[in-house]
């Protein structure tokens, strides 16, 4: 029997199935594909962020197989909704790891405020050095420039798209998983706003990466394991 088909699509930080310690467990379950966003190639320089051809991408990968699960972190689940919303029969279910679904809550205080901060940042970067604008970057959602990205990985950064840039402004009619980390109340607030277009909502340890810890892995699968449950049913 064919398993069933799993996109994870990772965030800002690891790609590929380096980001995804724990559900890299799922693979002997469902037919996993770590797919790597537009600026984690492989090879050369990264490539300008892109959620529209990410999200196209994400459904090529599902159109092959009848459709299927996705799940996605941070930056990652814009293109994961826009995926859903382009084309929902493909996308079985969505879960959401800490989603900067920002456009959709804009106007809400939380998401307003990390706006503000950093605007003005992304307005000027094409004026910094990729290394400037990654410890900016790092500094203002820290408080510390240390730990900041430097060479490739300050490049790959300062040419992501603002998530809130993003063409979203509806939520795809499938059944969606959030899990945040209950740390931050710019995701809290965009966790809320999902639940209330009838998503459900786990809070799990591990601040933004809370899918690495035991909690939120048991989170994801044990929603994977309904899913297929009700589509078989």
């Amino acid at each position: 029997m064919d398993m069933t088909r799993v996109v994870l699509v990772h965030g800002s930080g690891r790609a590929g199935a380096a980001a995804w310690p724990e559900q890299r467990l799922l693979a002997g379950r469902y037919d996993c594909l770590f797919l790597r966003r537009r600026g984690w190639e492989t090879a050369g320089e990264p490539e300008a962020g892109d959620a529209e051809a990410d999200a196209a991408s994400i459904l090529e990968h599902l159109a092959g197989t009848g459709g299927g699960h996705v799940v996605a972190h941070s930056a990652g689940a814009v293109s994961a909704l826009l995926a859903a919303v382009r084309d929902p029969r493909l996308v079985h279910s969505l879960t959401l790891i800490e989603p900067a679904a920002f456009s959709l809550t804009r106007d809400l205080p939380a998401t307003a405020r990390h706006l503000a901060t950093l605007a003005p940042l992304y307005a000027e970067r094409d004026r910094l050095s990729a290394d400037a604008f990654a410890h900016r970057f790092t500094q203002l959602l820290t408080g510390q420039g240390d730990g900041a990205p430097t060479g490739v990985d300050a490049r790959r950064l300062q040419r992501q798209q603002p998530p809130w840039e993003a063409p979203l402004t509806i939520v795809p009619g499938v059944p969606t998983l959030v899990v945040t980390g209950g740390w931050e109340p710019v995701y809290e607030e965009v966790a809320t706003f999902l639940v209330s277009t009838g998503a459900c909502h786990v809070v799990a340890p591990g601040g933004h990466r809370p899918h690495d810890t035991a909690e939120g892995h048991a989170a994801i699968a044990g929603f994977l394991a309904e899913r297929q449950a009700s589509a078989a049913a």
